[in-house]
């Protein structure tokens, strides 16, 4: 009797631990096949050497005879890191990545109406700012009327334009997170401290603002990562001299049709972005442990 009893409690155990080993699965196979995958092809066309035809660069693997050869160029990771210009690419996407998002946060914190802008298409709203900001725009135009400037600003094609194009399209991203994380936390304990002395301002400091830091970190980096590689608003809004390293990879290419090079320095900026993160969230887990 207890070995039909024993029997019949293993089998839904078995089953149980089946479902958790399918559920963890899935998400381990989205990763694989969207991103470790495609990882893994760009790795390979950034140590492979360019050439003319398709596909534009040389296999890495050959056979000469009965043995198989690999080669491997790592011409193009030394270019990148050594020359001015993809290095200056990377310090501006990296300093704009970082002002746009310091100003979303800045603009976040009291604003959430900011998820009207996703009822239209992303393309829409910069080809928008396009005509508000251009020399003979409605901004210059306004301007003009009331008489703040004597000539148009030069706000097209410029770091200002970028900067408006960015933290407009991406500010939603910075408000959702900090927004879910305001809406659970202990309104009790902002009460607590005005009643223990604290002004508005040190009690935001002093209480709201850690409570809030969660949020604060999850929609900088959501802003952060995607502003570094963004392509679209610094080439419609910031022009052909716009120098960040999505563009760069983008005039690689497919207007150089220098695969390998292109794919060197996309592996550079993934490596940028994700080796500080997986070292911050290691320190983190540290922490907690």
């Amino acid at each position: 009797m207890s070995s039909i009893a024993h029997s019949s409690a293993a089998a839904p155990s078995a089953k149980a631990n089946w479902g958790k080993r399918l559920l963890i699965a899935i998400p381990y196979a989205w990763l694989l096949v969207l991103f470790l995958a495609p990882f893994a092809l760009v790795a390979g066309i950034s140590l492979s050497t360019v050439r003319l035809g398709m596909p534009p660069f040389e296999p890495l693997t050959a056979w000469d005879g009965s043995i198989l050869n690999l080669r491997l160029n790592f011409e193009n990771f030394l270019y990148v890191l050594t020359d001015d210009t993809y290095l200056l690419a990377y310090l501006t996407s990296l300093k704009i990545a970082a002002i746009s998002t310091a100003a979303m946060l800045f603009i976040a914190y009291p604003l959430f109406l900011v998820i009207v802008p996703f009822w239209s298409s992303m393309l829409i709203r910069v080809y928008s700012w396009m005509s508000i900001l251009r020399n003979d725009g409605l901004l210059n135009a306004l301007l003009l009327k009331i008489g703040l400037i004597s000539e148009p600003l030069r706000i097209l094609n410029t770091e200002t334009a970028i900067y408006i194009g960015i933290v407009y399209t991406y500010l939603p991203f910075m408000v959702l997170p900090i927004y879910s994380t305001l809406s659970s936390a202990d309104r009790t304990l902002i009460e607590a401290a005005r009643d223990l002395g604290c002004s508005r301002i040190s009690a935001f400091w002093r209480v709201t603002f850690p409570l809030s830091l969660p949020g604060v970190l999850a929609g900088c980096a959501l802003v952060f990562i995607p502003v570094v590689g963004e392509f679209v608003i610094p080439d419609l809004l910031g022009g052909a001299d716009t120098q960040m390293i999505g563009r760069a990879i983008w005039l690689e290419f497919f207007n150089n049709r220098d695969w390998p090079m292109a794919a060197a320095v996309t592996i550079v900026l993934l490596a940028l972005l994700v080796v500080p993160i997986v070292y911050f969230q290691s320190r983190q887990s540290r922490e907690q442990g």
